[in-house]
């Protein structure tokens, strides 16, 4: 007897899964993220700059006057593609992680601010040239879920639990 097809091809994560999204995240230095514009409610893709605080949790320094950055203040939901090809072979084989998340705005008189903003310059010099500016502030995205193909016959769902900083 033929075995039948699964119909949802993702799995539970699991360890590995878990610490592979940990590693596509910690290694990220940019990511594609996707709004939606709060006057047409369609979709919109963007590139932005990504690092992580100190617990491990994606954040970007952000433009007020950048499209994404309106649209996130309008609606906080977003989703971030992390993860890009390697050198070689089929650049749909390696690891990507979508990351739904919530973005909050840091508030630059935060008592992290100045750590941040050292850490985030330290990894991305030439960001000295507008870190200062008073249109740009940090946002720091919320995991609430995510999918991660990790590779041929590797596609896992992801919860916010999966997804939470280890202590």
């Amino acid at each position: 007897m033929p075995i039948a097809p699964r119909s949802d091809p993702f799995l539970s994560a699991d360890d590995e899964a878990r610490d592979m999204a940990r590693r596509l995240v910690a290694g990220a230095t940019y990511a594609a993220i996707a709004v939606l514009e709060p006057d047409t409610g369609l979709p919109f893709c963007s590139r932005i700059g990504l690092g992580t605080d100190a617990q491990g949790l994606p954040l970007a320094l952000v433009s007020m006057l950048a499209h994404h950055t309106r649209a996130l203040q309008a609606n906080p939901a977003c989703c971030l593609l992390i993860g890009e090809p390697g050198p070689k072979g089929d650049p749909l084989t390696h690891p990507r992680l979508s990351l739904r998340a919530r973005a909050e705005f840091l508030d630059p008189a935060g008592a992290d601010h100045a750590a941040l903003k050292a850490a985030w310059l330290a990894r991305n010099p030439k960001a000295t040239v507008y870190a200062s500016l008073p249109d740009f502030s940090f946002a720091r995205f919320r995991p609430v879920s995510a999918s991660l193909n990790g590779g041929f016959a590797k596609a896992f769902v992801m919860t916010e639990a999966d997804l939470a900083p280890t202590a």
